[in-house]
């Protein structure tokens, strides 16, 4: 047996090979940084195509969308889409209990309030029972997220937002290319946003975001609201004049620019990283304990994060003993073999002191529009994830890491091959 790197054994994952790129910047990235600041149209609301047009035309006709809007972040799609439905003060927003901040914020931003709701314990996405005990005559519209890269229960959800008059916003930060029953994510509801933040599976240099929708009024109303509510029309000197409420949202052409070359290379990362994370979650799912992330039946997962559940039994431990126990000494133990799995998230989002403490606008908005709709409410599924599981960001998103991905794969055999110094740790933590 192995002696663990935590009690001075030699470590599965050397050193000098734990350092992965992501995103990868190649040639064809600069190039198309670079012609862009040489060719002067640096805003979308340039005259003419321009980068930011350019993307948005890319990414529509490659994930088979409608309309696309390019705009500054994910967060702010969401607001725009939001805005561009006309929810607002009084409305209530039903959002997963487990995501990321966002999600939460979005509806604040528009002075809707947000309401959470329980999530699947496998995939980690909106419960679709769960929503429809939480619907009361305010709620306007529920924002499910394909939570790390899985297709939340699409056909469920519209069929509650049907039944009782909702607008469906999908949160696909995390998601680009996922699909559900043969159907791009984002695509399946009133509208979809996408994150270019530069961590994720198509990044740009920094921060960026894109709305979908197959609706042209929505499409129209959201690039007048990312422009402080102007009009801009080709051909049409700009006015100045704003028709709405508006913000300055724009996406500028650097970041295009760079995330239509990453797409353009899409693909090709996809196959790769399908491949090398599949032959990494096999020999995984044959550990005791340990629950992997899985793809549903008719959907594509596109593996933005990964997150591990651990069960106690696995290592012959009791109830007694705490799932964040077993938790974290299993990420000090892998860590220490060079793998970098975190815990991301802390705490449900209903947790989380900005909605704890109702902090918003003026006397309190939109609180107390709306009362307290999460009075006495409990997220059992968000807590246990929460308090059972690790993840791993990033490094596998790089289509080259497939033989770093084995020597994690051989660092967490390793460590179950100690299950029992594993337990001892947890118990004595407990």
């Amino acid at each position: 047996m192995s002696k663990l790197a935590a009690f001075g054994g030699t470590a599965a994952v050397p050193k000098d090979r734990r350092g992965v790129d992501w995103p990868l910047i190649e040639d064809e990235d600069r190039k198309a940084v670079l012609d862009t600041l040489d060719g002067g149209r640096l805003v979308s609301n340039t005259e003419g195509v321009n980068p930011v047009a350019t993307l948005e035309a890319n990414w529509a006709q490659r994930f088979g969308f409608d309309h696309c809007v390019a705009v500054s972040t994910g967060t702010a799609a969401l607001s725009l889409a939001l805005a561009g439905l006309g929810i607002g003060p009084g409305d209530e927003v039903i959002v997963p209990a487990l995501s990321f901040i966002a999600t939460g914020l979005a509806p604040v931003h528009q002075m809707a309030t947000p309401v959470f709701a329980d999530v699947d314990p496998v995939t980690f996405n909106l419960d679709p029972d769960d929503v429809e005990r939480r619907i009361t005559p305010r709620t306007a519209a529920i924002i499910p997220v394909h939570l790390h890269g899985a297709p939340a229960d699409m056909d469920r959800l519209l069929d509650i937002a049907r039944r009782h008059g909702l607008a469906v916003i999908e949160d696909a930060a995390q998601a680009p290319g996922a699909t559900y029953r043969g159907r791009p994510v984002g695509g399946i509801g009133d509208a979809g946003a996408f994150s270019l933040q530069v961590t994720k599976n198509i990044p740009t240099c920094g921060e960026g975001g894109l709305l979908v929708t197959g609706r042209a009024e929505l499409a129209e109303a959201v690039r007048r609201a990312r422009q402080f509510g102007e009009v801009i029309e080709s051909g049409r000197d700009r006015d100045y004049v704003s028709h709405g409420l508006g913000w300055n949202h724009k996406m500028n052409a650097i970041q295009a620019a760079f995330t239509t070359a990453q797409l353009a290379r899409f693909d090709e990362y996809e196959r790769q990283r399908q491949h090398n994370i599949a032959e990494f979650l096999a020999r995984l799912a044959a550990l005791p304990g340990l629950r992997v992330p899985t793809t549903l039946p008719d959907t594509t997962h596109v593996w933005h994060i990964l997150r591990f559940r651990f069960e106690r039994a696995g290592f012959g431990l009791s109830d007694d003993v705490r799932p964040a126990a077993l938790r974290s000494a299993l990420r000090r133990l892998l860590r220490a073999e060079g793998v970098p799995m975190s815990q991301y998230q802390l705490m449900p989002l209903p947790d989380q002191k900005v909605f704890v403490d109702r902090v918003g606008f003026g006397a309190g908005y939109p609180w107390t529009l709306t009362g307290n709709p999460a009075a006495g409410a409990d997220y059992p599924v968000a807590r246990a994830i929460i308090a059972d599981s690790l993840t791993l960001q990033k490094r596998h998103l790089n289509p080259r890491s497939g033989e770093l991905l084995g020597l994690y794969a051989d660092a967490f055999e390793k460590v179950w091959t100690n299950r029992d110094a594993v337990a001892t740790l947890a118990a004595a933590a407990s």
